[in-house]
């Protein structure tokens, strides 16, 4: 009976290496993550029933999250992580138009591109914030931000911040949309032309966690060090906040914040099955 123990462990041990590829990674904050396959699946806040998450006037705010890019998006494709009053997107590397872009950045070949940009109003036409794009490496881990405290707008991925120095009124009035106004992570579940008519904003492929929406300036960029090491907490100023910690396979993804904001999993958006190691300071 021994024996036949020691050589079924044999046996699992040899599998290992095999399909270790196709184990999802672990998160940093611990726990579970939404998975996206980059084809057609997101999850989604209605904005039939739910509207904008930030009201009309907000200046100070925090969008974050972690994503962990696994496919470099088509030539023609915005691969679309979270969208609404804020857009981020990545694209590919030999992306067209960003000929100079290459030029100033530090980057490699097989690198994705970041974009995030928030929308705002002037004469009553919706415009956006100019972005800085900044080389992402597939198969890893990044935190994302984008915040303003009312003097200056900030984008922060990972360890390092690049400060605009205006601040940012985000837009509420969404109706001259190109794309849906829904808040969506991970598409739309379909390719939506862009305004250049070159590009498609798309499906992006890879993990997502721990997304918070506040209405305050999280980081104080003045000190070193941004990177989270525990799970994002809830308080007065957050609007919304989704762990992804329900079971492997669910579709619909609770809000933490007690707002309510509980998203909705479309075209088979799920949870994924996270590794059982913890987290570091989880």
């Amino acid at each position: 009976m021994i024996h036949r123990q020691i050589l079924a462990c044999l046996f699992l041990l040899t599998l290992i290496p095999l399909s270790a590829k196709a184990v999802p990674p672990p998160s940093p904050a611990g726990g579970n993550y939404l998975a996206l396959d980059g084809v057609d699946d997101y999850a989604v806040l209605d904005f039939q029933t739910f509207g904008i998450l930030l009201p009309e006037g907000t200046d100070e705010f925090t969008v974050e999250a972690w994503i962990y890019p696994t496919t470099r998006p088509a030539d023609d494709i915005h691969a679309m992580f979270l969208s609404q009053q804020v857009r981020m997107d990545v694209v590919n590397d030999a992306h067209s138009g960003f000929e100079d872009i290459r030029k100033n950045i530090d980057w490699q070949k097989g690198d994705v591109f970041l974009r995030i940009q928030a929308h705002f109003t002037i004469k009553e036409k919706l415009v956006k914030t100019p972005y800085r794009a900044v080389a992402l490496s597939p198969n890893q881990w990044h935190h994302i931000v984008l915040q303003s405290n009312g003097y200056h707008t900030t984008t922060i991925v990972n360890d390092f911040a690049h400060i605009l120095p205006q601040s940012t009124t985000l837009a509420h009035d969404l109706s001259s949309f190109k794309r849906p106004k829904d808040f969506t992570l991970g598409g739309f579940g379909e390719k939506i032309g862009s305004t250049s008519h070159e590009h498609f904003w798309g499906a992006f492929a890879g993990y997502i966690d721990e997304v918070r929406i506040s209405t305050v300036a999280r980081y104080d960029v003045g000190k070193d060090g941004f990177t989270p090491r525990r799970k994002f907490e809830n308080d007065a100023k957050t609007v919304a906040l989704w762990h992804f910690d329900e079971p492997g396979g669910t579709g619909k993804f609770s809000d933490a914040s007690g707002n309510a904001h509980h998203l909705v999993g479309k075209n088979g958006a799920k949870t994924g099955i996270p590794l059982t190691v913890k987290a570091k300071a989880k």
